[in-house]
């Protein structure tokens, strides 16, 4: 693939985001097949998209999650500024086919990580990230079914973004907590959806944190300073409709509420 070539697939893809409309696949001719060119046609994509980046989500953390969208590990994508709301926020529903709600841990980071030939540590990846943050996410994708088009194609989409309510940093001793067993509730309309840890995420947000600085050190160009990531839902997503009212309680953390439009 060219890059002229991914630069076509992203101009489709930004133009099926703009329009609210789907396809089956990219055309052939500009079709990623790897995860790097995925990477790349999802870099131009942000790069054409009249957004700054905001900061990044994971995708598929759990092994159920990677099933059912039948990849084979976890995805990261761009999150755009424009599509970052703050808690309390209304969340447009129009036009998307996924229709559900996750509850993630995020975590904002102090320092650059670029890339570099080692991969990074667990204890790196924490000490560039310098606050946890609690975070709803309402995904979208850009295809017809997002479950058939494949890893490449998937990461060519960002991985599925669309909004994002990001609360502001945890005042509460987060690095004392286990997070992977710390429990998270999601309920619509004041009646509980449901329930998880941190355990869903690639066994923990810690880990799933170190899986993003490498996986972005590879094939993203690194972490900025004053970006954020999102590291997948740790609860089972919920189904969402216009006028629901999401919250997602992390207990001694806090909660973080939006309602969907």
């Amino acid at each position: 693939m060219t890059k002229p070539d991914l630069a076509a697939a992203a101009d489709t893809l930004l133009g099926q985001w703009a329009a609210t409309t789907r396809i089956a696949a990219l055309p052939a001719a500009m079709r990623p097949t790897t995860r790097a060119q995925g990477y790349e046609a999802a870099a131009l994509l942000a790069d054409r998209s009249g957004s700054s980046v905001a900061g990044w989500k994971i995708a598929a953390t759990s092994e159920a999650g990677q099933k059912h969208i039948n990849v084979d590990g976890p995805l990261a994508g761009r999150i755009l500024r424009s599509k970052l709301l703050q808690p309390g926020a209304r969340v447009p529903l129009s036009g998307n086919i996924m229709r559900v709600a996750e509850a993630e841990f995020a975590f904002g980071f102090t320092k650059d990580l670029p890339p570099r030939a080692a991969a990074y540590t667990q204890a790196e990846a924490l000490d560039a990230a310098g606050s946890l943050h609690l975070s709803i996410e309402v995904p979208d994708s850009r295809y017809e079914d997002f479950t058939k088009v494949g890893a490449a194609q998937l990461i060519a989409d960002t991985a599925c973004a669309c909004w994002l309510v990001l609360g502001p940093p945890v005042a509460a001793p987060w690095r004392d907590l286990d997070l992977s067993t710390h429990v998270v509730r999601g309920s619509v309309n004041g009646t509980l959806r449901a329930e998880g840890t941190g355990k869903a995420v690639l066994g923990g947000p810690f880990t799933a944190l170190t899986w993003f600085v490498n996986e972005a050190a590879t094939h993203c160009g690194g972490v900025k300073a004053g970006q954020f990531v999102t590291t997948g839902t740790c609860l089972v997503p919920m189904a969402i409709a216009p006028g629901d009212e999401i919250t997602a309680d992390y207990g001694v953390l806090g909660a973080i509420s939006c309602r969907i439009a």
